[in-house]
């Protein structure tokens, strides 16, 4: 039976919770609110928390004025782009760091984990030189995908290797026994159990390819191959800004990913905390 003090230190942990909650779903609830406001509403004093005359035309003016579906399309191809390369290539490297552990095993996930913490503006100007050197900037969104995958590629790599080390070396064996190649027994049986974490990866790689800016900003200068990310900024004008058409188009841009997330959620949780116990 739980006592005062720890009913208390229950309460008081979950007061916590809901205020860090509230300040992390804050700067959402405030673009939206901000999307239906007036310029002037906008920069009311006292700000004005809920719209009285909410303008819903502001949404339907971005959608036919910005050129929104061509960047959303350019945005999912970039996205889709991404989450392939890096399944496709994560996947085997995953595996390798799982099942073979040795010192240069180790020096290679230590080696992965340092590419984990480069941001991209620092790795933008070596890859813009590089790529135009051998001719990858003629075509820029599949130089972004590449570029970006780079980045991706140890994050996926992180949660995947936990996922395969959940497999049992047992059923390996067995399938070798039974005649299978290592790479046959890699597709056949060890994939489709890893099939969970491997999905709640590619989904959350999939979000950071949607939501790209660095690399799309640098390496792609046309305007009818730019993303989402990039096409938001073309409300930013040295002599104007409408705050409200940015925030519409923002939630335009974004409200399908929070819609994935919050009902695949489970699912992701599930997949992350697969390989936390074996």
């Amino acid at each position: 039976m739980m006592t005062l003090s720890q009913i208390n230190k229950n309460r008081l942990l979950f007061v916590i919770a809901l205020l860090a909650v509230g300040v992390y779903l804050f700067p959402l609830y405030w673009m939206y609110a901000t999307s239906l406001k007036t310029n002037s509403s906008i920069f009311a004093i006292p700000p004005v928390l809920l719209p009285t005359s909410p303008q819903w035309h502001i949404y339907r003016d971005v959608w036919n004025d910005s050129n929104i579906v061509r960047y959303l399309t350019n945005s999912v191809f970039i996205a889709s782009g991404v989450t392939l390369v890096t399944v496709v290539f994560g996947s085997g490297a995953s595996y390798v760091l799982a099942r073979y552990r040795n010192v240069w095993m180790d020096i290679a996930l230590f080696a992965v984990l340092m590419l984990q913490v480069l941001p991209p503006s620092l790795m933008v100007t070596p890859i813009f030189v590089g790529f135009s050197s051998v001719g990858l900037l003629e075509y820029p969104r599949i130089a972004t995908i590449l570029a970006f995958s780079a980045k991706t590629m140890p994050f996926f790599v992180i949660l995947c290797r936990a996922a395969f080390m959940t497999i049992p070396r047992e059923l390996e064996e067995a399938a070798l026994v039974d005649g299978n190649s290592r790479a046959g027994a890699f597709v056949m049986i060890v994939l489709p159990l890893a099939r969970n974490g491997i999905l709640v990866a590619a989904l959350l790689i999939f979000m950071q390819g949607f939501g790209e800016y660095v690399y799309s900003a640098s390496l792609i200068s046309d305007n009818r191959l730019q993303p989402a990310s990039i096409g938001m900024t073309n409300y930013l004008q040295p002599n104007i800004v409408t705050w409200n058409s940015i925030m519409a188009f923002a939630a335009i841009y974004i409200t399908p990913i929070l819609a994935a997330f919050v009902l695949l959620q489970r699912h992701i949780v599930n997949g992350l905390t697969s390989g936390a116990l074996k």
